[in-house]
């Protein structure tokens, strides 16, 4: 599952959530993600590194 990186607005704090991407869509059109060091939901996502592998064909 991939993996999101938010930052809250309010503390400042970037934190990470693991989530379908089904669950990604649905929190990003309710704006219901919260911070877990101060519980605030003005969060908005960051850009981050993403890593893909592939398997080798032999």
């Amino acid at each position: 599952m991939p993996t999101y990186e938010y930052r809250c607005l309010r503390c400042k704090k970037v934190f990470d959530m693991v989530l379908s991407i089904a669950e990604h869509e649905r929190l990003k059109k309710k704006r219901t993600s919260k911070c877990p060091k101060c519980g605030s939901s003005r969060v908005e996502p960051q850009i981050a590194n993403f890593l893909v592998q592939t398997s080798k064909k032999s």
